[in-house]
C-alpha cells in the first residue's frame, strides 16, 4: 500500500523541508523512496529522521509542487524534525537501512511514534483529482503529453463537481505549473 503524504525533512543546517511524496507501507514500518536529486534524500541520510505527515488540505501537495512551501508547522512529539501543525495524524521515522539505487535509493524507516490530531472524514472527488494532478505535475517528464492531458480533462469533472474554494485553489496553482511546462516544452521542440 502506498501513502500520499507531506514528509518533512531536516538539513544539517536544521531547515524543514516539506515535499510530498508516495510512502510504502511495508512489514517493518515504511519504505520512503525519493528520486535522485532530492532534497528529501539527502536530509534523511544526514539527519536519519523524518515525518509523515497525514492532511486533506490539498493545497498543501500542490503548493509544495509549486514553490509554495511556507506552511505552518511545530515540534514534532520525539523527534528534532517539524511537523505540519493542521496535520490530521503524523509519524515520526526513524532510518533502519539503506539500498542504494541510481535513480530511486529504498529508505527503510521504523515508526517511533504516531499520532492523531484530528478526525480524517474521507477525500472528497475534487480532493482525489486535485492529489492525481500533482502526481501528474511530478512527472511532466516522463510523461507524454497525450496522457497527461487525457487524464487532466477525466479528473476535472471530479473538480467540477465537488471542488470547495481550497481545491479550486489548489488546481489552479498545478495548472500554472503544467502550463509552464507545456509552454516551455513547445519551445524547445520549436526550436528543433
Amino acid at each position: 500500500m502506498i501513502l500520499e503524504t507531506i514528509v518533512t525533512s531536516l538539513s544539517p543546517a536544521g531547515a524543514t523541508h516539506l515535499a510530498p511524496m508516495g510512502v510504502h507501507v511495508v512489514p517493518e514500518g515504511m519504505l520512503v523512496m525519493p528520486f535522485r536529486p532530492s532534497t528529501t534524500l539527502d536530509n534523511i541520510l544526514s539527519s536519519g529522521v523524518a515525518v509523515l505527515n497525514h492532511t486533506d488540505d490539498v493545497r498543501v501537495f500542490a503548493g509544495c509542487l509549486t514553490g509554495r512551501r511556507d506552511w505552518p508547522l511545530t515540534a514534532a512529539d520525539k523527534l528534532p524534525v517539524k511537523r505540519l501543525a493542521d496535520s490530521l495524524a503524523h509519524m515520526e521515522l526513524e532510518l533502519m537501512r539503506v539500498e542504494e539505487d541510481e535513480l530511486r535509493p529504498k529508505l527503510y524507516c521504523r515508526v517511533i511514534h504516531e499520532a492523531s490530531h484530528a478526525p480524517f472524514k474521507g477525500f472528497n472527488r475534487a480532493q482525489y483529482a486535485v492529489l492525481e494532478a500533482a502526481i501528474l505535475a511530478s512527472r511532466l517528464r516522463l510523461l507524454p503529453w497525450g496522457k497527461v492531458q487525457a487524464e487532466l480533462d477525466y479528473l476535472r469533472i471530479g473538480l467540477e463537481k465537488c471542488a470547495g474554494q481550497r481545491e479550486q485553489e489548489a488546481w489552479a496553482w498545478l495548472m500554472e505549473k503544467i502550463d509552464a511546462f507545456r509552454h516551455g516544452q513547445a519551445d524547445i521542440q520549436g526550436a528543433a
